[in-house]
């Protein structure tokens, strides 16, 4: 085989049918403005819904940590690398998240592949939203355990999925709670019914819902006051927490045995000190920050209703994630490219992401933004709309 032809004649197929991805250099970025290329656009792409990753108290903090701690942690955490702050940052974690145990890992991706594959063996079986995070799938699939997959939100399948399996094997249902591509939420509420009277573990992962929904941004479990009932709750310091990194929540059982079994934390590095001081301060803040969260709902809630109201399908959004289906995937392109022309930053999410022509723009709004920047956006998302006739 040569090798090299083969991955061009690939990348060339990727091009071909408009699936090729580039790095794009962001050069500043003062939220909610960034600038790519020497042009300023607003930024409607970004995960930063409290606005954290520019906090200049949580900056202080991760210098005050790198002057006390040094730049790298040096060792995994089961060698040296597991210095104070983990041990400060992981109670601030377990009070924040009123559990009973708690544990910080290196991102979410290695979060879910790490916990989902600790706990579920080869006999045991894995039930996933259709529209659950890559990382889900990835986890389901390291784990080699059978994995189902139902479809989105539909708990008549995932009854009738489970009603298959013996009640005494080994069983784990996960789901986003706020799912990253459509917006929408999980039906918590019904998964807590089937996963009791089908003896099942539940896992959810909060990462869109982190610091964004609950009294004090614990997460859409403890919004409905489900915390309890869930038995694993996995997020990340990376979104609305502005940092970088990812929790698992739960039982002090499962916390000591993914200790034991969870692979990408016992072979990888430590966080930085840096990163551990921020996700402290992330916490400690997040937890009085009522304000900016109910202003991100605000936004949220003002902008979704805007693009549905001038005939865009948002996809059932509910949430900060506000997508517009554009469906095929040279059209998506054209849609993402005439809105950066026109100082709008939004990305063009295309298959494997997404379905088969289910591409989409996936917009996002943050606390940063203001009413002025979404109407500005608003009209010209909606402009470009009827001239490429994604609306009437």
């Amino acid at each position: 085989m040569d090798w090299e032809e083969d991955i061009k004649r690939e990348l060339a197929y990727l091009d071909n049918i408009f699936q090729k991805r580039h790095l794009v250099a962001t050069e500043s970025a003062e939220e909610p403005w960034l600038t790519v290329n020497g042009h300023r656009m607003l930024n409607l792409a970004s995960n930063n819904y409290l606005g954290y990753a520019g906090d200049k108290g949580l900056k202080k903090t991760m210098s005050d940590a790198v002057m006390t701690y040094g730049v790298g942690a040096t060792a995994s955490r089961l060698i040296v690398g597991n210095h104070s702050l983990y041990e400060k940052a992981e109670k601030a974690l377990v009070n924040w998240k009123k559990a009973e145990a708690g544990l910080i890992i290196n991102s979410g991706y290695n979060a879910n592949l790490g916990i989902i594959s600790a706990l579920v063996p080869r006999n045991g079986f894995i039930f996933s939203d259709k529209l659950n995070h890559a990382s889900i799938i990835d986890g389901a699939l390291l784990s080699r355990a059978k994995l189902q997959r139902y479809r989105h939100n539909d708990m008549n399948h995932l009854e009738n999925l489970l009603k298959k399996v013996p009640l005494e094997s080994r069983k784990l249902i996960v789901t986003d709670t706020v799912f990253s591509m459509d917006g929408d939420f999980a039906k918590l509420k019904e998964l807590v019914k089937l996963k009791e009277q089908y003896n099942a573990l539940l896992m959810v992962d909060e990462a869109h819902a982190s610091g964004v929904y609950g009294e004090n941004g614990e997460g859409y479990a403890h919004f409905l006051d489900l915390q309890d009932k869930i038995d694993i709750q996995m997020g990340t310091f990376s979104k609305a927490l502005g940092s970088f990194g990812a929790y698992v929540t739960g039982k002090q059982w499962l916390i000591d045995y993914l200790k034991n079994r969870m692979r990408g934390l016992i072979y990888s590095t430590a966080l930085p000190p840096a990163i551990l001081g921020a996700i402290t301060g992330a916490i400690e803040k997040v937890q009085q920050d009522t304000e900016r969260r109910a202003l991100l709902q605000e936004h949220a809630l003002f902008f979704r209703k805007a693009l549905t109201y001038e005939g865009f399908n948002t996809c059932n959004s509910q949430s900060q994630i506000i997508p517009i289906l554009t469906g095929e995937n040279k059209r998506t392109m054209q849609f993402a490219e005439r809105l950066q022309k026109e100082g709008i930053a939004a990305i063009a999410v295309r298959p494997p992401t997404v379905p088969e022509n289910k591409a989409r723009i996936r917009f996002t709004v943050t606390a940063d933004h203001t009413r002025e920047d979404l109407e500005w956006a608003i009209k010209k998302v909606s402009l470009i709309g009827k001239e490429m006739s994604v609306i009437q």
